[in-house]
């Protein structure tokens, strides 16, 4: 395939990394359901650290995404949330991965960033510690403190991860596509769809400067309150490749010990996390999309802070409604509102209405009269579209992620925690202003004005109709599935009717004149292009 071979052409050595790997751990059905072995002067060995004959096929997976890099671990650990599209041993083995990887040396990383300051470390900041504070996979953060006496900390891109993720997501890309053209049972899943969702996540988390911007975005929602904390960023030395913003102290919310040596009040900081997300989601519609205990402190005063914005959610207004919807159905045991946000959320599909209505109804029977479990309940619910051949939207996914790893930290915070119970407030005060009378006001001005505009349009639409009637310039398109199949049909059906015209009219008149003229000649080349003409129309006929 030309493209294959294009695509192996522009990124060869990472393509061999990947395939070596993916060989290597055990998993190369990968490698021949892609049609990679086709590629030419590719070598296939690699060998990992373990031995892969023990392990499970998902365990085999997982060690490879681990050795494959930042763009495989991120793509593994939106699967992990997936119970939509993989089941359980799938998921919780995906669940496994970290993103946590041996730190760039120093002397690596300062010649850029001098680049990226315009200046050396120690001309900008009165003290650098050049250990790192955390690596991951697309980038490493120091603790330092500016001239000023203000603690920061520097998040550094490390060098070269950006092409490497750039090959990978051009080669995954192309893989999508290869997944839709030759498993039809894959394109309900929409893997083209769902890598470029992903694609435009990982080419965020890159960009530093659009994790500053996020950062005082979601900031600017909370300005008015002092209990939810966001770090301050220092733009004159923030860029694509550097991030540089106040250092919190703070106690990580997992840490119970320190919580209470702090005096903190875990139930208060767990029903302020969780009106933080939900505001967050459900009103502004843009979310921190990875609330895990790492991204989380709990301050003096019971304040909370939010840490690390690489990567943020967005909701439609019309999403948000949905979502309501959905807490509303589960809230109610409403299995009917249930299967309907399911079937909206997945227009796409064609599922066994009787065996989804079964389904909604075990689904409410099952968590009537019991506390809620939100990360329970979504893995449930995601879990029932699976079963019924449904795909969850790639930005609900996100959502659900979020909302499932916010569930289990505010769970840590404080066990008898209920989620469903903590919305409440949340969602009453957003019901109640999306069917204000201000709202609803404010919707019917915009539907009138809509009317109002096609209404003003209809006397020229009118009038240009019936000067077109007039003139005979009225033109109908009608479009018909398979009407090129149904074209070559006829066309081949002509040629077979000619055909055979030519033949019954040599058969019945031309041949018995020449043999009476005495013509042997003739009369045999007639008899034989009669039997080939006979011989052609028989196989048409047995191949139409």
């Amino acid at each position: 395939m030309l493209k294959t071979a294009f695509v192996a052409a522009r990124d060869r050595q990472r393509l061999q990394e990947i395939a070596g790997i993916l060989i290597g751990f055990g998993v190369n059905q990968v490698v021949d359901r892609l049609g990679l072995r086709a590629i030419p002067r590719l070598t296939w060995r690699s060998t990992p650290a373990v031995d892969v004959t023990r392990l499970s096929q998902p365990e085999r997976m997982r060690r490879a995404i681990e050795a494959l890099g930042p763009t495989f671990v991120k793509i593994g650990q939106v699967m992990a949330s997936r119970a939509d599209l993989l089941t359980p041993q799938w998921t919780e083995e995906l669940g496994k991965l970290h993103d946590r990887v041996a730190p760039v040396p120093w002397d690596v990383i300062r010649p850029q960033l001098e680049a990226d300051l315009g200046a050396p470390p120690s001309e900008i900041f009165s003290e650098f510690d050049t250990n790192p504070l955390a690596s991951a996979s697309i980038a490493q953060v120091y603790r330092a403190r500016l001239e000023s006496g203000e603690e920061v900390i520097v998040k550094v891109r490390r060098p070269g991860v950006q092409k490497i993720i750039e090959a990978d997501l051009r080669l995954l890309s192309h893989a999508a596509r290869i997944v839709e053209s030759e498993w039809p049972e894959m394109v309900r899943y929409r893997p083209h769809e769902q890598m470029r969702f992903i694609a435009n996540g990982l080419r965020e988390e890159l960009d530093l400067l659009n994790e500053a911007r996020n950062c005082e975005l979601l900031a600017g929602l909370f300005a008015d309150r002092d209990d939810i904390v966001f770090p301050k960023i220092h733009w004159e030395w923030t860029s694509e490749r550097v991030l540089v913003q106040e250092f919190i102290h703070g106690v990580p919310p997992t840490d119970i010990k320190r919580l209470e040596e702090a005096g903190l009040d875990r139930v208060v900081l767990a029903q302020r996390g969780t009106d933080a997300f939900l505001h967050m989601s459900l009103i502004e519609g843009i979310f921190h999309a990875d609330p895990h205990p790492g991204n989380l402190l709990a301050m003096q005063g019971n304040r909370l802070a939010f840490v690390d914005f690489g990567i943020v959610g967005r909701l439609s207004q019309r999403r948000r409604a949905q979502l309501l919807i959905l807490i509303g159905a589960m809230l109610k045991e409403d299995a009917d509102g249930l299967m309907a946000v399911l079937l909206d959320w997945t227009g796409g599909s064609n599922p066994d209405l009787t065996r989804l209505e079964a389904a909604s109804q075990a689904f409410v029977t099952r968590h009537n009269g019991t506390t809620l479990n939100l990360g329970l309940v979504l893995t449930d619910f995601m879990t029932m579209a699976r079963e019924n051949d449904l795909a969850m939207p790639t930005d609900l996914a996100i959502l659900f992620k979020g909302l499932v790893t916010a569930d289990g930290v505010m769970r840590q915070l404080d066990p008898n925690f209920d989620l469903f119970a903590a919305a409440g407030p949340t969602v009453r005060r957003t019901m109640r202003t999306r069917f204000s009378m201000k709202e609803v006001k404010t919707r019917f001005e915009g539907l009138a004005a809509g009317l109002y505009g096609a209404a003003s349009e209809l006397p020229t639409l009118v009038h240009l109709m019936l000067v077109r009637l007039k003139q005979g310039r009225v033109t109908v398109e009608i479009e018909l599935k398979g009407m090129d199949k149904l074209t070559r049909g006829i066309e081949r059906a002509a040629a077979r009717v000619a055909v055979g015209l030519v033949v019954a009219a040599f058969a019945t008149q031309l041949a018995p004149k020449l043999m009476e003229h005495g013509t042997p000649a003739f009369a045999t080349i007639g008899i034989l292009v009669l039997t080939i003409g006979i011989g052609w129309i028989l196989l048409l006929a047995r191949n139409r």
